[in-house]
């Protein structure tokens, strides 16, 4: 594995959702206080998050790689407040960004932003024969940051992301974005996050202190590359 990064409780509390920000005022977006790149800027947590961001953009995005999968070997250990924090930090350096909740199975990014009413997304795309994508897409969530929510849970997950549609979608939301963060459910659950991950083409594990075992951080590690996705690291959650 290349590279492994540090981010402090990581783990997403269950705090109510606020609009007490600046960015949050101007929107009818909810917004959970795990969101620390916007409401807790001072924190250590916000920091390790601004530390992740500046290294991956050395490191993937400046290279040209412009989408990433974030992947975790079990559930509970952070994934989602990692692609959520790292798209919106990615968003307030002039990153025209989009996050994608391609867990299709527990949605989780519409409880950490929430939107202001139902939403089609990510199920409604795959599912639909019209290739107008950004119908599925709430835009400018905050400046440079727009959200792809699941749309609903998927019985049928895996078929819907096995197809072609899937493929066509990521290279549209490639051409149309600077970068795409693309959340994935837990891989001891599904085979979803190495699909995903192999369409995208590129993995950041999750892990979390005193939680996941190594051998399931080198096992997802070599079930990625099997699918032909490049690991560029881990991050490790204190739990």
């Amino acid at each position: 594995m290349s590279d492994t990064f540090a981010v402090l409780n990581a783990a997403a509390p269950a705090s109510p959702m606020t609009n007490d920000t600046p960015e949050a005022r101007s929107t009818s977006y909810g917004f959970s206080p795990s969101i620390v790149a916007l409401v807790s800027e001072a924190s250590p947590q916000a920091d390790a998050i601004r530390a992740l961001r500046t290294h991956i953009m050395a490191r993937h995005f400046n290279l040209g790689r412009r989408s990433l999968a974030i992947c975790a070997p079990s559930a509970g250990v952070g994934s989602s407040f990692i692609a959520t924090n790292l798209a919106v930090g990615l968003s307030q350096i002039g990153v025209k960004t989009l996050l994608i909740d391609a867990d299709l199975r527990r949605p989780a990014i519409e409880r950490l932003i929430r939107p202001p009413g139902p939403r089609g997304g990510l199920v409604q795309a795959l599912r639909s024969n019209d290739m107008a994508f950004a119908a599925n897409i709430d835009p400018n969530v905050l400046p440079n940051f727009s959200i792809m929510y699941a749309g609903q849970a998927a019985s049928n997950a895996q078929e819907l992301l096995a197809t072609e549609r899937f493929q066509i979608l990521m290279n549209y939301c490639l051409r149309e974005f600077d970068a795409t963060i693309v959340d994935t459910p837990a891989a001891n659950m599904s085979s979803d996050a190495r699909r995903i991950s192999g369409v995208v083409g590129y993995s950041l594990i999750v892990a979390a202190k005193n939680m996941t075992f190594l051998k399931d951080i080198t096992t997802l590690s070599e079930q990625l590359h099997a699918d032909k996705a490049i690991v560029i690291g881990t991050v490790m959650n204190r739990a």
